[in-house]
């Protein structure tokens, strides 16, 4: 449990800047920071700055030059006394002054630490604590609105009406088994399903916002694929605005896949380049042949290349699936051009900008629409807590048909649990491991 201890990181990234924060929190935070900075810190400071010289606490020598920032309890990010010292940035400097901390008293904070002492002081629920890496993490602006909704509290309130209703519905069948079945008032049975089957409605509707969240936070995989020499590897670099793949007018160049991170239309998406799908008895070839067909299996969308100057044979169906954009490629080759398909020539530019639109517009179809309510996604470990809520309700329903109150009761129970795992309200030591181990030292 938190407040035993007070800890101490650099908060800020390693390296060259022109500012670097040594984070303090505890019970002893201010006590440290007093003999850090050679003054008095109390909470009667908090939210005010104050210009310090940082000193070895041993010698009095010193070691920065910077500002005191205090926070009191419990209205800090941790919920402890926490203070920050700012002072410069470089490598030398910050680690100087950490150092001096812990010499004062602090021990140095896991990863995570400070943010997992926000939640275990009720500062943070799981949700907003796991929104707070994935802001760090965002590779995009689409990715950082829906992390900084979440850790608004936006993804935490629909579950919250999901968890206290999974907590009625269980305390209603646990005060029913008190009484026989004569006891019980009319259409008691026909309420209680009714309600499980709205809990269930607004588990699944929670369930389809995965995907997106997925796709925000991990990148779309979007696959370039095609026979040789369709110009994927020509795409791939007009796409990303770099060279990063060989292009040559040999076929079967490219036998191994490339990727690289593109942001297209807001969506992060890992682009990969993929061997050219054709029979052959060259083994390495064939190994990459092979691999493309895995990743085009895996994909979220297929860009599905034919070259404008091939045989008509060799251009392919026209029109598009769910999964896949038919691409004319090298149209500045040739007037050949599929029904449907989008021409593109990597050379001239022509059709790119288009293309980028295709792309952003089908992963916006292919992700769940995001909650109404909230804007907010689901993340993988809430899907898996509402999917084990998802399985309970359906057999507490089934235990209802039959009836056998004991067992819904039993299933409720787990719905009802499995909903708190979400915010946190039910947890393990390996769950909070797993989480915060995701984070940085000093965060």
């Amino acid at each position: 449990m938190p407040g035993n201890e007070t800890i101490a990181a650099i908060a800020t990234a390693p390296g060259r800047g022109g500012v670097a924060v040594v984070r303090i929190s505890g019970p002893d935070a201010f006590r440290v920071a007093a003999a850090v900075c050679g003054r008095r810190v109390e909470s009667a400071q908090a939210g005010r700055f104050f210009h310090s010289t940082f000193r070895d606490p041993a010698c009095g020598s010193p070691l920065d030059d910077g500002l005191l920032l205090v926070f009191a309890a419990p209205r800090s990010y941790t919920g402890e006394d926490v203070v920050e010292l700012q002072g410069h940035g470089g490598s030398v400097a910050p680690r100087r002054v950490l150092e001096a901390c812990l010499a004062a008293g602090a021990r140095l904070a896991r990863r995570g630490e400070f943010t997992e002492r926000a939640f275990l002081n009720g500062r943070l629920d799981l949700g907003a604590a796991e929104a707070v890496i994935d802001l760090v993490d965002a590779k995009t602006a689409r990715a950082a609105d829906d992390a900084v909704a979440r850790l608004a509290g936006a993804a935490s309130r629909p579950f919250e009406r999901m968890y206290a209703d999974a907590i009625d519905l269980s305390s209603r069948v646990e005060h029913a088994l008190d009484f026989s079945e004569d006891e019980l008032p009319p259409g008691f049975d026909a309420a209680l399903a009714a309600g499980v089957d709205a809990l269930s409605s607004r588990v699944e509707a929670k369930l389809s916002t995965a995907r997106e969240g997925r796709i925000l936070r991990e990148g779309a995989l979007v696959v370039l694929a095609g026979p040789p020499n369709a110009g994927k590897s020509s795409l791939l670099n007009a796409l990303l605005g770099a060279d990063r793949a060989i292009v040559s007018a040999t076929a079967g160049t490219t036998r191994d896949a490339i990727e690289d991170w593109a942001e297209i239309g807001g969506w992060p998406v890992r682009l990969v380049d993929t061997a050219g799908l054709r029979a052959t008895g060259d083994a390495v070839e064939a190994e990459g042949v092979a691999r493309a067909e895995d990743l085009i299996a895996r994909a979220d969308l297929v860009l599905r290349l034919s070259p404008a100057d091939a045989e008509p044979s060799a251009a392919g169906a026209a029109g598009d699936s769910p999964r896949e954009i038919r691409v004319c490629s090298k149209c500045d080759l040739g007037a050949m051009s599929p029904s449907g398909a989008r021409r593109v020539s990597s050379r001239t530019g022509e059709g790119l900008d288009t293309l980028r639109g295709d792309i952003a517009n089908r992963l916006a179809k292919l992700a769940a629409r995001r909650d109404e309510e909230t804007g907010a996604d689901v993340t993988t470990r809430q899907r898996a807590c509402l999917l084990d809520a998802q399985g309970a309700l359906a057999r507490a329903r089934s235990a209802l048909d039959l009836p056998d109150l004991v067992l819904a009761a039993n299933e409720l129970r787990a719905a009802a649990e499995a909903i708190g795992r979400v915010l946190g309200k039910v947890y393990s030591d390996d769950l909070l491991d797993a989480l915060f181990s995701r984070f940085c030292v000093g965060k």
